[in-house]
């Protein structure tokens, strides 16, 4: 799950990796081992995990800090450790139980839509995503010099994951707490209100997905990364003008998607 790799890396004094070393460091391996580890939770750090989930709020510039020096000591940006990723795990099957609750589903409903929020929203849209930023990153944003460096699928959807989890929080919990009694009242202040938890979720999405990969030295250009910024504040004056609901239309696709 390295998100740069080089042809020419420096070896063990004669500049060639030894099998050994060229082994451990292919994308399969370390996909192996942090899937091998994904069922071993005495060996996962979940307090730094839960650390990180913070400072994505509060600062996700120092989250991408802690990924510079993971490259130092570990020759690795992405994480090696999955505690992060069955965290979000938590929260994502937690939140949505809460969305059921809020929009009065029963048992069986509740369970579609969590299969809905887990295999649609987050795996299916986040590989698409990542593939999507994978392909521009390494076709339009790798610097000429840095041509024997590349960003790797892997690290593409860690990205996701980081930008993917403050949404989750503002749109799948926050946002539970005004929803019946606010956002849904057809009013001015229930479309304010919800649209613009939308605006912040968004765009928070995008911000950290510019930190991500601009913490990659080897990149050029990433601030056309925060161009999306224009349409999503062109497209939430616009929704306050015409008086469109984005969560009411969002309740309404998933009970239509669980019936």
């Amino acid at each position: 799950m390295l998100p740069s790799t080089s042809v020419n890396s420096p070896g063990q004094g004669n500049g060639v990796l030894s099998s050994r070393d060229a082994a451990r460091h292919t994308a399969g391996a370390k996909r192996y081992k942090y899937l091998r580890r994904l069922f071993r939770f005495r060996q996962m750090d979940f307090e730094f995990a839960a650390w990180q989930m913070l400072y994505l709020f509060t600062s996700p510039q120092r989250v991408y800090r802690n990924f510079h020096y993971r490259k130092q000591t570990k020759d690795q940006w992405a994480r090696d450790d999955p505690a992060f990723l069955v965290l979000l795990s938590i929260w994502l099957c937690v939140s949505t139980i809460g969305f059921g609750f809020v929009l009065d589903m029963g048992f069986f409903e509740t369970i579609k839509l969590l299969l809905w929020v887990v295999f649609i929203d987050c795996v299916g849209v986040g590989l698409l995503i990542s593939t999507l930023m994978w392909f521009i990153s390494n076709k339009y944003l790798v610097k000429r010099q840095s041509r024997d460096y590349d960003v790797e699928w892997g690290y593409a959807f860690d990205v996701h994951l980081n930008a993917f989890y403050p949404l989750l929080v503002i749109l799948h919990f926050i946002q539970l707490f005004f929803i019946n009694h606010v956002i849904l009242t057809d009013t001015f202040i229930g479309y304010l209100v919800g649209n613009t938890l939308w605006l912040v979720a968004v765009g928070y999405y995008i911000y950290v997905t510019f930190l991500g990969y601009s913490a990659l030295p080897f990149l050029k250009n990433t601030v056309t990364l925060l161009y999306p910024f224009a349409p999503l504040i062109l497209l939430y004056g616009l929704s306050l003008a015409l008086g469109w609901n984005f969560t009411h239309a969002l309740c309404s696709f998933y009970k239509y998607r669980v019936k």
